[in-house]
Parts: structure tokens; C-alpha cells; sequence
């Protein structure tokens, strides 16, 4: 995975958007849609799609060989494992044997090879690039999340029926939303109207 900062911009389909950071690739990659009530988020709907989402920084992965149907159909079932996974071991649930078992087949493809362009000064991936090796690298981060230091930090947005997870990396450990410019800020302005009507003027 390359150094990068991490994060997308969401877009609600009753209007707005709001930058997510979910601490990770592989979770910002959770995001992109859903199965049944998050089927309404969905931003891969063909092929070309999840190429352009793969071709963002950091992972950078532009594929050169077109995306086929059948790995777009492979990609939202590795989005579904990993979603399931990361709020499985949020709510410090076993994690879904179905979600373990996609998770390890997709990291067992073939990963992303880095290869160094001709002056040395900066790095690519050798081509050619296939949409299955991306997301190998994504499944991959994915075993190193939930296996390593940071699994005790996944977790689901504090707001009100915000499904949104994330893996706190900050130094405390004392993330609560999925951004302070959504959650965050509609927590505050409840607090505040709640103070507000418990000491009227």
C-alpha cells in the first residue's frame, strides 16, 4: 500500500456529502455501497467504476487490464466480508466465518508488485496492474488490521444509527465519530438544545 492519507468523500443520496476518514484503505473500500438497506449508497455500479475508485490515492492502482464484470461482482463480496468483519470485531463479536474465508481467498491472489521507475526517485506498480491484485492488497490490509495492534480500535460512529466504522489511530484512542463535521457536530447541537431546555432564560 502506498504512504498516503487515507479517507473519500461521501455522498448521501438525499443530498450533502462529508469527508470520511476511516483510518484505513481497506475500510474506506467498506464504504463505496452496500447489500439491502445500504444498496441506496452504491457507487459501483459497472466495471469502470471500481477501476476509478482503485486508480485513487494512496493505493494508485490503475488498472491496466479493463475490469470484467466478474471481479466487480468479486470486489462487492470482498467490500460485504470486510464491512461484516470490522463490526464484528468492533462490537467484540467472533468474527463471521463466511467474511474470514473471503477475506483469506482475496489475499491469496496475486498482490500488487512495486517497481521503481527508471531515475529511482519514486515508485509504481509493474504492469500489468489487474483489478484481482488490488484487491488482494485491500483483503490484505484487511488480515493486518484485524490481527494486529489496531484491532482493538475498530469501531462504528457514536451518532444515532451511524452504521459508518472506522479504526481510531490517533494517539489517544479517543475517536467517537465518523467526522466531527456530521456526527460530531449534530452530538454538539443536541447537547446544546438539551442544555438549552433544561435552563430556560
Amino acid at each position: 500500500m502506498r504512504a498516503g492519507t487515507t479517507g473519500r468523500v461521501l455522498h448521501d443520496p438525499k443530498g450533502g456529502s462529508f469527508r470520511f476518514d476511516a483510518g484505513a484503505v481497506c475500510l474506506d473500500f467498506a464504504h463505496t455501497g452496500g447489500e439491502g438497506d445500504y444498496a441506496v449508497f452504491e457507487t459501483l455500479h459497472k466495471p469502470g467504476d471500481l477501476a476509478e475508485w482503485l486508480a485513487q490515492p494512496p493505493l494508485e492502482a490503475a488498472v491496466t487490464v479493463p475490469v470484467t464484470s466478474r471481479e466487480l461482482t468479486a470486489a462487492k463480496t470482498l467490500r460485504q466480508a470486510i464491512w461484516e468483519a470490522a463490526h464484528a470485531r468492533a462490537a467484540q463479536r467472533p468474527l463471521p466465518e463466511r467474511a474470514v474465508a473471503v477475506i483469506n481467498r482475496a489475499a491469496g491472489a496475486a498482490p500488487l508488485v512495486p517497481e521503481l521507475v527508471v531515475d529511482g526517485t519514486a515508485a509504481t506498480w509493474a504492469s500489468p496492474v489487474r483489478a484481482t491484485q488490488a484487491l488482494s492488497a485491500l483483503a490484505r490490509e484487511m488480515v493486518d488490521l484485524l490481527a494486529g495492534p489496531l484491532a482493538g480500535r475498530i469501531r462504528v460512529c457514536a451518532g444515532d444509527n451511524c452504521p459508518l466504522v472506522f479504526v481510531d489511530t490517533s494517539r489517544p484512542g479517543a475517536r467517537r465519530w465518523c467526522s466531527m463535521e456530521r456526527c460530531g457536530n449534530r452530538h454538539k447541537l443536541r447537547a446544546l438544545r438539551a442544555r438549552r431546555t433544561a435552563d430556560p432564560l
